[in-house]
């Protein structure tokens, strides 16, 4: 009898807000197994996948064998559940290095923050195959192992839409991606996002519960699955900060990272995001579409041309020293600016 595996991998779609990219595998030890080396067993049941990638997962600690963490010269037995968990592998496109300014709050030996401007697209998918975030990681990781051969991921082990700001972190070796791919998996990242929402979401805190998958009716967008029919499991908190009347700035903490999460769950909720177009936002929901207010709006619209979501924080532990670390980007001069405008607003109401 052969041994069950499962596969999940995630992130698949070209830019999408909260995005982790990896791959996880189960596999359940047939009970004819004889004793192996769990280096040896996983590099003849993986296909495509080397023997010094599994040995950097092992070493990261993202290979576990009935649940607990496990070493090299561990010797798979019957019955054994391994789960590993690798970094999502590179597709078969090349990519050509371009130079461009990169915001870097952060770098050293293995990984690099990037603070993303809104307008940038995170890797190439169709109609945007140069002038991306990974081109440009493509120039500056030039000499890495992850930047060779024009790889189409240099480094990345999750990402942000197109037209979401903020920052991300690059593994610049396989160990540091294997290592915060694992993270990522068990939901250790502590992840902070500003939106600014229409109406006032109920209470000064709450949590969104709800799958997300792809909707039925248009296949470009999600939708949440309340009873979990459909789509995976997705958790968003939220915490109201500054309430301006018809909008209100909210910071959200994910549990989770599904396409689109809070962009989605704020829509499911009844508040979608300012100015999102993809999900309602673009018009007017709270107030009078008339006179001055209705000016106003388009005003602060023509100046925030996109979803006013900001990934504003973003924490986990270092591959190599283990160190705890946390890194928060201001707001951008768009979203700034239109927090600014509606201060203003509420204040002369």
């Amino acid at each position: 009898m052969e041994e069950t595996l499962d596969e999940e991998l995630l992130g698949t779609g070209p830019d999408e807000e909260g995005d982790e990219l990896y791959e996880h595998h189960r596999i359940v030890v047939d009970r004819g197994q004889e004793l192996l080396r769990i280096d040896k067993f996983l590099k003849n049941r993986l296909r495509n996948t080397s023997r010094n990638k599994i040995q950097e997962a092992i070493r990261a600690s993202a290979v576990e064998v009935n649940g607990t963490a496990v070493k090299p010269n561990y010797r798979v037995k019957p019955h054994d559940t391994i789960t590993i968990t690798l970094p999502e592998p590179p597709r078969d496109v090349r990519v050509l290095p371009e130079e461009m300014p990169l915001d870097i709050r952060y770098e050293d030996a293995e990984l690099l923050i990037v603070n993303k401007p809104a307008g940038l697209v995170v890797h190439p998918a169709f109609g945007h195959w140069q002038g991306t975030l990974v081109n440009g990681l493509a120039f500056h990781l030039a000499n890495l192992p992850t930047g060779r051969n024009g790889e189409i991921r240099p480094g990345l082990v999750h990402r942000i839409d197109k037209d979401t700001s903020g920052l991300l972190v690059i593994g610049k070796t396989e160990f540091a991606m294997t290592h915060l791919s694992n993270q990522f998996f068990h939901h250790t990242i502590q992840r902070s996002y500003l939106a600014l929402v229409w109406g006032t979401p109920p209470g000064p805190t709450g949590t969104i519960r709800g799958h997300i998958g792809r909707s039925v009716r248009d296949r470009k967008v999600q939708a949440v699955y309340p009873e979990g029919d459909q789509g995976k499991a997705a958790v968003t908190h939220y915490e109201v900060l500054e309430s301006f009347g018809p909008v209100t700035l909210i910071r959200c903490v994910l549990e989770t990272g599904r396409t689109h999460q809070i962009r989605v769950h704020m829509q499911y909720l009844g508040h979608p995001l300012f100015s999102d177009a993809t999900y309602g936002g673009d018009r007017i929901r709270v107030g009078q579409n008339t006179g001055a207010y209705r000016d106003f709006v388009e005003n602060a619209f023509r100046l925030m041309p996109r979803q006013a979501l900001h990934a504003r924080s973003l924490g986990f532990v270092h591959p190599v020293s283990g160190k705890q670390l946390f890194f928060e980007a201001e707001l951008p001069e768009d979203f700034a600016a239109v927090l600014e405008k509606w201060r203003a607003w509420a204040a002369s109401a």
